[in-house]
């Protein structure tokens, strides 16, 4: 395992006040010690190609995608480019847009906005300064004007960031002449958004570090006027090219946020005939602070066999995560990202990836088995919720026990008859106990015994 834990020997003893909102076992936060149980990092499972950028007014450098859910349906902007290979030039850049009832088939509409080559038949949605790397994000800033229900970012090099708004994501209007932001690098997909936990706008952006591609932030209360940008703290982490961040809050848990980087390789080439060395793949990463972030060293998103996303610059991970349905009857709904492949040739566009909700990391154990106790840590509910999976023959126990590590009576191992199936929310009990109302706002720890089974999340309820 090669996740970097950071200061867990000496925070044992720090009480963790989660109240009932949903705690992922994306890093160390929650957890005291692990016998047996390690974080495992969970791959996405590749499904379908969902678009592909052929479009006239598209290409085979068409990137830097923000996909997001909003009111009924999904959206879907990115940079429509094309490069000559022949003359070794760009041909354009636009920012285009697509948009879905479920997140598989994708639609592009002809919007008769701008034209391009004579006609306003396209899906042309921004036509402007910030072409190159154009994101837009709802804005969700209770406080939020009529007129920029809707933001972007765009810019790049000694310009800087530029603000945008727009009323219904599809017109939209520099906010002010200037840029916003001027301390970075920005040949990258920058992005803003509102982050409901701190309520203020937070912003990553490229910056180098060392000739190597690294991330900053900064805040704002107005989306105007920022704070000084400062790089992210990766720890203990190798320096490495992150390309993108694609970093955004955790729909059901936004104090957890989490980035989905392109790791660029630049000096390894695997198809002779690309103009340009380098390949790719996708990390993970979280953080709960914007700031200090824990960085998984594996790939989330290998190239895998195709010949063709190991092409320079590919397996980019889309900005946003959408929840789709499953495509078997009675399934629960999955979490969905998007995944660019064939990069720099006609067949240049994106593959829907899917996870289980709450999917990205689990406390994992073998046949043999394995445990693992929280810190000492204060609920707010009176049921414990679960989010687990285990084999046919795997199992997953609870243990409530006080701060010192002594079993509660009545909620021990031993009351906890073995859990096992696959399940989203699973309620504990304790020889048909449920209710912990009498331990609801007391000091506890929580002990999981698991058996060829994985651990995803935990929750308490009222």
């Amino acid at each position: 395992m090669s996740f970097l834990l950071i200061g867990v020997a000496d925070q044992n003893d720090e009480i963790r006040n989660i109240g009932s909102r949903l705690e992922l076992f994306v890093d160390d936060w929650l957890i005291d010690k692990m016998d047996g149980a390690t974080l495992k990092l969970n791959n996405p499972i590749p499904r379908e190609s969902v678009i592909t950028f052929d479009a006239e007014c598209e290409g085979n450098t068409s990137a830097y995608v923000t996909v997001f859910q909003d009111e009924g349906k999904y959206r879907m902007y990115y940079r429509g480019s094309k490069y000559d290979f022949q003359n070794k030039k760009d041909l354009h850049e636009v920012t285009c847009y697509a948009e879905s009832d479920d997140g598989i088939h994708w639609r592009k509409p002809e919007l008769n906005l701008f034209e391009f080559n004579g006609s306003k038949k396209n899906n042309i949605v921004w036509k402007g300064i910030g072409n190159h790397n154009f994101t837009p994000f709802k804005d969700t800033n209770p406080n939020v004007e009529p007129d920029a229900k809707y933001k972007a970012f765009g810019g790049v090099g000694d310009e800087g960031l530029h603000a945008f708004k727009s009323p219904d994501g599809i017109h939209w209007t520099p906010i002010q002449d200037k840029p916003v932001i001027t301390e970075g690098h920005f040949d990258s997909q920058n992005l803003a958004f509102w982050n409901p936990v701190s309520n203020c706008y937070m912003d990553f952006h490229r910056q180098f570090n060392e000739n190597i591609r690294d991330i900053m932030t900064c805040t704002s209360n107005d989306f105007i006027n920022w704070t000084k940008p400062v790089r992210l703290n990766f720890g203990d982490a190798p320096k490495e090219h992150l390309y993108t961040n694609a970093i955004t809050p955790y729909y059901r848990a936004p104090h957890i946020l989490m980035g989905f980087p392109k790791r660029f390789a630049e000096g390894r080439k695997k198809v002779d005939e690309d103009l340009w060395t380098g390949v790719s793949d996708g990390v993970f990463m979280t953080s709960r602070d914007g700031l200090n972030w824990h960085r998984w060293l594996e790939a989330f998103v290998r190239p895998g066999q195709w010949r063709e996303r190991w092409r320079q610059r590919n397996n980019m991970t889309a900005w946003g995560i959408v929840v789709t349905k499953a495509d078997t009857q009675g399934m629960p709904d999955e979490l969905s990202i998007y995944v660019s492949e064939a990069y720099c040739t006609e067949k240049n566009g994106l593959r829907r990836y899917t996870l289980r909700i709450d999917g990205f990391v689990s406390v994992n154990a073998p046949y043999k088995g394995g445990e693992m106790i929280t810190k000492p840590l204060i609920f707010d509910g009176n049921r414990l919720i679960i989010n687990y999976a285990t084999s046919a023959i795997g199992s997953v126990r609870v243990e409530i026990m006080d701060q010192d590590g002594k079993a509660i009576p009545g909620f021990s191992l031993d009351d906890c008859p073995e859990i096992y199936g696959d399940e989203i929310e699973k309620i504990v009990e304790w020889k048909g106990k449920r209710d912990l109302s009498a331990l609801s706002g007391k000091v506890v720890r929580l002990r999981f015994v698991l058996k060829d089974a994985d651990l995803y999340s935990i929750k308490f309820d009222k």
